[in-house]
């Protein structure tokens, strides 16, 4: 691995073409080194991961729109969209647009965070749905897969965008065109267009995720998918794009991160290094942001210990400056304490989802977010009792780089009417590599099975996952067996009040009269 770095140049300097970090990137996907095994089998674990999320949101409203707006541009050969036919195919970047919403809606793949944070899970729709369209094979998805997220993981250790209020899909532009140009073995020429290009295009702020957070959380994501899907095929018709597209004077590291003085280092694989970075990263075992993730086990493992929450006075999480910034009282969010707040901002909320942890020993994607749940009286009072602390020490670990002292978790002090108190803390989530259950294979089956029961039929759920089993040995045309199909009455009602169905559907009608 070599750090490569990366600062702004003026336009009268002369920056050769093989020193933009988007040539260095365009250059590692173009390397055609094998994929070690471990790693397959880590793509097939998140290709189950992201299937099984999937499958739990299909009927939530924001998947049904963006499914109804995929189902208005059908094409042959084109790719599949989760809960359809595979014969119901799409034009792929629609296609990855609806699956990309569907597997981001409940907030429940994989993670990764270091000086950034993402959803490197984001990366697979775009890559699939080019692959099916394409009629490649298993092993081409897999090395684009394996790119994908190494590019991705790479961006995020080396260039914070949080910092800066820039959402974390100016990443995962890159990253998807990144790993097409590995799926279709693109020249490196062309690899470098197109992460510009889809750099230049997703670059979008945090208001996605601040305030009242929308439904766009889910579907920003998506749009990065296709627009790096959009970006490649745009290349491969000759164009090009705005270079250099991080280091140039009125470039994104000049304008949108730390400025023209700045200097930031990106690691990446020498030529002929193998692609590694997916194991990384790590899953949800909880619909929950990640930072949650370890504060809602250990929620599971103080509770008994609590007994009458009623008895509680306060709970001060010490914790690290993201978790207190973003999902904590730090944020200044009052949304995040307001029991008629969406879901996605519930989902953002630290004090909530420790309070409702607390009561019911555990998480449920769906459950644990309902109007009466995060009504209910006795959770309102408890949740008010909950506040969050920046640690410096959690901050250190947080942005540690030795995986062996990272820490998402943080430090809970409750207090209790007559000042006696209970502390614990956990640094990392039980499901993580390192914590006191890592996910294997079987638990992303097992992930995949509750969530998709009642929705994805038994005998389906057997042939999906038995097709990852024998990822590398799909052949040409197979990869279309990396979908499900449920049942109609599953996928809820489309909707079709947007402009694809203006025609067929409103004659004359006003969107205001509906």
């Amino acid at each position: 691995m070599k750090q490569h770095a990366v600062r702004t140049y003026k336009s009268a300097e002369k920056l050769q073409r093989a020193d933009h970090l988007a040539w260095k990137i365009a250059e590692v996907s173009a390397d055609p080194v094998a994929v070690d095994a471990d790693v397959v089998e880590m793509i097939g674990n998140r290709i189950i991961d992201n299937a099984a999320v999937a499958a739990a949101s299909l009927a939530r409203r924001p998947v049904r729109s963006a499914r109804a707006q995929a189902l208005a541009h059908p094409f042959q050969p084109g790719a599949t969209v989760f809960g359809l036919t595979a014969s119901e195919c799409i034009s792929p970047e629609w296609a990855a647009w609806a699956n990309g919403v569907a597997v981001r809606e409940l907030d429940f793949h994989d993670t990764f965070l270091a000086a950034d944070y993402s959803h490197p899970g984001d990366n697979i729709p775009p890559i699939l749905a080019v692959a099916q369209h394409c009629g490649l094979d298993g092993a081409a998805l897999v090395r684009g897969l394996a790119t994908g997220y190494e590019i991705q993981v790479n961006l995020v250790k080396g260039i914070c965008l949080h910092e800066h209020k820039i959402d974390h899909i100016a990443h995962l532009g890159p990253s998807a065109a990144a790993g097409i140009g590995t799926l279709l073995s693109l020249p490196t020429e062309m690899i470098y267009q197109a992460v510009q290009q889809a750099l230049h295009v997703t670059t979008t702020t945090r208001q996605s995720r601040k305030g009242e957070i929308s439904s766009w959380k889910a579907y920003a994501p998506a749009f990065a998918g296709k627009m790096a899907v959009e970006a490649v095929d745009r290349v491969m018709r000759g164009e090009g794009a705005p270079s250099p597209a991080w280091e140039g004077e009125d470039g994104f590291i000049a304008w949108l991160l730390s400025g023209p003085k700045a200097q930031y280092a990106v690691p990446l694989p020498e030529q002929g290094e193998p692609k590694r970075a997916i194991l990384d990263t790590y899953t949800k075992e909880h619909s929950a942001e990640y930072q949650s993730q370890a504060l809602i086990d250990l929620a599971r493992r103080m509770g008994p210990k609590i007994g009458d929450l009623s008895k509680v006075e306060s709970i001060v999480i010490h914790t690290s400056h993201h978790t207190h910034y973003v999902i904590g009282t730090g944020a200044n969010d009052p949304q995040k304490m307001d029991p008629k707040a969406s879901r996605e901002t519930l989902d953002h909320s630290i004090m909530y989802i420790f309070a409702v942890a607390l009561e019911d020993g555990g998480w449920h994607h769906e459950k644990s977010y309902a109007p009466e749940r995060a009504n209910r009286a006795s959770t309102v009072a408890l949740w008010n009792k909950i506040s969050t602390v920046e640690d410096p020490e959690w901050t250190r670990r947080y942005h540690s780089h030795d995986p062996r002292e990272k820490a998402f978790g943080g430090r809970v002090i409750v207090t209790l009417k007559g000042g006696s108190t209970i502390s614990d803390e956990l640094a990392v989530a039980d499901a993580h590599p390192l914590g006191a259950r890592p996910f294997k294979r079987p638990d992303y089956v097992k992930k995949f099975r509750t969530l998709s029961n009642g929705i994805i039929a038994p005998s389906e759920q057997d042939r999906f996952i038995a097709t990852v089993g024998r990822l590398t040995s799909l052949k040409a045309g197979e990869l279309t067996e990396l979908t499900f199909t449920v049942n109609t009455k599953q996928l809820g009602s489309h909707a079709t009040h947007g402009i694809f169905d203006w025609p067929a559907s409103r004659h004359g009608t006003s969107v205001a009269a509906e």
